[in-house]
């Protein structure tokens, strides 16, 4: 990749085709999305062949797309504003919010690279040229006081189009990312697109949660920024992708499920679990050492009322299970996977509100060199979001792929496979030594497909 030549052909903004009066207003933040003013943006995008047909024009292509953008960004009207604080001066106390005044709008840029897909897909690791196709490169999400919260980018190959998409993680959890990106392409494909307010099938709910009796206006504890803004800078990692066919993974759930004499164990589960441990053993580990799994949990539908589907901003949290690295490789991975299951299934009403309860009374944000110890994975996104099903009139993506953002040693982000059918695609960070073992652990390799 030594001979890449990526440039930046124009960066421009996109506002709303269309203000409401309650998209003027300030958007305040929950507990949930306060938390992660820390964390990277979230990037990620699709990676298409170029059309073949005599038609394709990219410069029509890039207008459409931006004129989409702008129809999406009538009801997804914060993404297109900036991050404002207020200081208050009689105590440690910071008010952080989405401010849609003095905004440019959302990002938009249109770079290229005179490489191939070939070239992106076919070596074993992701090549890092990947992550010069989203913006906010490094940027942390308290950085959206004076970047955007969203940028599209288009980068041309010689043979494929990349479409990325970034978007600040104060705003957007990995539901909401997707469903914004699943309306982007609804919209692009709309044949009502010329309308002030065009239709999207799942309008978004904007208004935040905030625990009941709790202010409205959440405020973070603090006197001066640097208090809580961390840029991590994780140390050199190897990214490599693995596919797992949907008959594989219904194999291991099986077997997971019948050691543990039930049906009720997942097929996300029990992935998480041969992970782990293969991941353990990869990191040689002495016995008594203490290792842990954190599982990422939507909290929308396990709350009572049930938060909307289609609430749009972080409802998040982790379940984390430990153990030592000489049990963990000692007992089977159904005794694992038995264990991620009663954490998950455990995570319920009760315990979210404890937890914001806790939060509002003593309020803090995710730091990533603290929050994410180096003896433990972390399994991200979900591979039930729809992400292949966003086309924008090229027909279906080759590949998922993410930039720079929230990566350090044992994370692991689970996409849908593209062949569909319960097949799965995992994204695996991990240290060059660490990763020289993983790969050729027997455990994990007889499930993966290529």
């Amino acid at each position: 990749m030594e001979s890449a030549n990526f440039k930046i052909i124009s960066n421009t903004f996109v506002k709303p085709k269309f203000i409401s009066e309650e998209a003027k207003k300030p958007t305040y933040f929950s507990p949930w999305d306060l938390a992660m003013i820390s964390v990277n943006y979230i990037q990620k995008g699709l990676l298409f062949p170029l059309p073949q047909n005599q038609d394709f024009n990219i410069t029509t292509f890039l207008e459409d797309l931006k004129d989409s953008l702008s129809a999406t960004l009538t009801h997804f009207h914060p993404l297109a504003a900036r991050l404002a604080t207020v200081k208050h001066e009689n105590g440690p106390s910071f008010v952080v919010f989405i401010d849609p005044k003095n905004s440019p709008g959302a990002g938009f840029i249109h770079s290229s690279v005179n490489l191939t897909v070939e070239d992106i897909l076919t070596p074993v690791d992701v090549p890092l040229i990947v992550q010069s196709f989203f913006d906010h490169h490094k940027a942390i999400d308290h950085d959206g006081h004076e970047q955007s919260l969203l940028t599209i980018q288009v980068t041309e190959l010689i043979n494929g189009i990349f479409i990325g998409c970034s978007i600040n993680h104060m705003v957007v959890d990995g539901s909401s990312f997707w469903h914004f990106f699943n309306s982007l392409s609804e919209v692009f494909q709309s044949k009502q697109r010329d309308e002030v307010l065009v239709p999207i099938s799942r309008p978004p709910v904007i208004k935040r949660w905030v625990p009941q009796g709790s202010n409205p206006i959440l405020t973070l504890p603090f006197t001066h920024e640097n208090q809580f803004i961390d840029r991590p800078n994780p140390s050199v990692l190897r990214e490599r992708i693995f596919h797992f066919k949907s008959d594989s993974l219904a194999k291991l759930k099986a077997k997971v499920n019948s050691e543990c004499n039930t049906t009720n164990i997942s097929t996300l589960q029990s992935i998480s679990a041969i992970v782990w441990r293969c991941v353990t053993r990869a990191r040689r580990f002495l016995a008594e050492q203490e290792t842990g799994c954190r599982l990422a949990v939507n909290n929308r539908g396990r709350m009572s009322p049930p938060l909307p589907a289609n609430y749009f901003g972080n409802s998040i949290q982790t379940v984390r299970v430990t153990t030592t690295a000489g049990e963990l490789l000692d007992r089977s991975v159904g005794w694992t996977a038995w264990r991620l299951h009663q954490a998950v299934v455990s995570h319920g009403d009760k315990e979210i509100r404890e937890y914001m309860d806790s939060w509002v009374k003593s309020p803090f944000v995710y730091k990533m060199g603290v929050f994410f110890d180096g003896n433990s994975i972390q399994m991200g996104s979900s591979p039930r979001f729809d992400m292949y099903g966003n086309e924008f009139g090229l027909g279906k993506g080759l590949a998922v792929l993410s930039g720079y953002a929230n990566k350090f040693d044992g994370k692991v982000t689970l996409y849908e496979g593209r062949e569909g059918g319960g097949s799965m695609d995992l994204e695996v960070c991990l240290s060059p030594e660490n990763m020289a073992v993983f790969e050729c652990d027997e455990e994990f390799m007889s499930l993966v497909s290529c």
